[in-house]
């Protein structure tokens, strides 16, 4: 990486890039091989995978990433500096190449073992990971990722992609073919069409057309290294706020754990711009950053993370459980946590569908702000992601409309949060009000709403509607196996029995709190009925079902 500062309250030196000690690099050097460095040699490339961790003892070498043109610088090492970012960690292809300018001696570690050394040596552990996630977010920054990504900002599947390769901390290069004047020389040079678009152009001039998420996680190799034929202690599917911390919490106390994430981690909660109420962030954090750090968090304890890929089914007949995705692979576990989530309900309204990242969301992040800047724009819903997007859209828009069904707040949304919202002169509330049709092309151009106390309709020119009203389980799958109540939540705990008049709990002992019918299942976060929707209790939920995981797999 560079030696420039990544942000002015951190030194590069001592943070991004730190010099390590003589009693620091012995400790390496006692995990690895000191080997001699030629002159131009090429250490790694990028694509590689099981990178080795190189401490340069003397000599010194460069980090370029290749692009359209050549190569980019990204970074120069000398004496006691060492190589790597995230992708040591997580074990994902390597971004950059490595390349030797001065001979000399290197402290070669292989990936297995640096990964030990993090998890046992606490001061070697700080510097590394503290190290590796500067470099990281250095690389997002700068935009200088693996890929270049030509997209439209009136493209629904360009705004997705982008969303999907930011969520999973994925550095790219957008360019934007409304605004880049250059745009027609790089298409002409890929012969790409523009009924093609977005075009993926991965390094090594691999271009891929309008891709799905599942398409660019295989080129990416977000998924390499999961060894799809292994029996696993635990299998957590769904990568929002409750299963990431499950994720942390089971690889933390040594359990062999993987996380299946439809598209990218951080659930609804992903998607909030600011949450205030979260213990320990006074100021507020959003929902990537946390998402995000959460991810490095269980990716340094061992979790394995598996993205792009949807669980349809569950083979419950006898353990080991077998997951059953989308492509048709099973995987065997010996545990299950279950921590889909909830998606947010659709209004039945006429070209709903047709408008879904045409001027309809359902989310409100950096991406879509982008979007309607100094434009008015609705919010449907009365939760508190409804409010938070509210506040955060009301910092660009020109006016933000606020439409929630019932007659007030005080039922569904913090107390904070509310106060936020009656007191922003951007903000307009309209109680017991919905929207009741979307007219538009292309993209969404007219939005009617109706007063449903009144009666009145109002026709205006509003081009992006978010919507954040209410929320159903993802829990389709689990229909045969798993006991629901009537909205389709997974009942755990004493709710098993108490919801049916014949008993379905089949063994001795009374379900564990969080446990499904199915014994060895758990349900935690939005998808368990009963939950509190809020962040800290999802988070407590996830990291409690590993303390009822470690009973049941003793059972066995």
């Amino acid at each position: 990486m560079s030696s420039s500062p990544m942000v002015s309250t951190f030194d590069p030196r001592t943070q991004t890039f730190p010099v390590l000690t003589p009693a620091q690099i012995n400790r390496i050097r006692s995990l690895g091989r000191t080997r001699e460095a030629r002159k131009g040699e090429i250490l790694f490339e990028p694509g590689d995978t099981n990178v080795p961790f190189y401490v340069l003892l003397s000599g010194a070498m460069e980090i370029v990433q290749p692009d359209l043109t050549g190569e980019r610088e990204v970074a120069t090492h000398g004496p006691r500096e060492f190589t790597g970012e995230l992708t040591m960690i997580s074990g994902r292809r390597c971004l950059v190449r490595g390349r030797v300018t001065e001979p000399g001696e290197f402290v070669e570690l292989p990936a297995d073992s640096l990964r030990a050394l993090i998890a046992r040596d606490a001061e070697l552990s700080e510097i590394l990971m503290r190290s590796f996630i500067l470099r990281r977010l250095e690389l997002i920054n700068r935009s200088q990722g693996s890929l270049v990504l030509l997209g439209s900002r009136h493209s629904a599947h360009t705004l997705h992609l982008r969303e999907f390769l930011s969520r999973n901390g994925h550095p790219f290069n957008y360019v934007d073919l409304d605004s880049d004047k250059t745009f027609q020389e790089i298409l002409d040079r890929f012969s790409v069409r523009l009924d093609e678009i977005p075009v993926i152009i991965c390094a090594g001039g691999h271009v891929f057309r309008n891709p799905t998420t599942q398409q660019l996680a295989e080129r990416l190799g977000l998924n390499s290294g999961i060894d799809e034929a292994h029996v696993r202690d635990l299998i957590i599917v769904g990568a929002g706020p409750a299963g990431l911390a499950a994720a942390v919490y089971a690889g933390s106390e040594g359990l062999d754990a993987l996380v299946v994430e439809t598209d990218a981690p951080g659930g609804q909660a992903g998607s909030s711009s600011k949450i205030e109420n979260y213990l320990g962030f006074p100021t507020g954090i959003s929902g990537e950053e946390l998402s995000r750090r959460a991810i490095v968090q269980s990716e340094k304890f061992g979790t394995k993370m598996m993205v792009a890929h949807k669980v349809v089914g569950l083979d419950c007949a006898k353990r080991p459980f077998k997951v059953v995705l989308d492509n048709g692979t099973k995987l065997a576990t010996r545990s299950l946590i279950i921590a889909t989530g909830a998606q947010y309900n659709k209004p039945c309204i006429e070209n709903m569908r047709k408008f879904e990242g045409q001027g309809v969301y359902y989310g409100a992040t950096y991406m879509e702000a982008q979007l309607c800047e100094q434009e008015n724009v609705i919010v449907v819903g009365g939760g508190n992601s409804a409010g938070q997007a509210a506040v955060y859209l009301s910092q660009t828009a020109n006016k933000v409309y606020m439409l929630v069904r019932s007659n007030g707040l005080s039922g569904t949304m913090s107390r904070y949060l509310i106060q936020r919202v009656e007191q922003n002169p951007a903000i307009e509330m309209h109680y017991r009000t919905e929207i009741i049709s979307l007219e538009g092309d292309a993209h969404l151009e007219r939005t009617t709403w109706k007063n449903n106390a009144s009666g009145e309709t109002s026709v205006r020119g509003i081009r992006h509607v978010f919507i954040m009203a209410g929320a159903s389980p993802r829990t389709e799958w689990l229909r045969g196996c798993l006991a629901l109540d009537d909205k389709g939540f997974i009942l755990t705990g004493r709710d098993i029995d108490a919801a049916s008049e014949k008993p379905m709990w089949p063994l001795a002992r009374s379900p564990y709190m969080l446990e499904t019918s199915l014994p060895g299942v758990f349900a935690v976060g939005d998808a368990r009925a009963g939950n509190v929707k809020r962040v800290a209790s999802a988070v407590g939920e996830g990291s409690i079902a590993i303390h009822l995981v470690h009973r049941v797999l003793a059972e066995l």
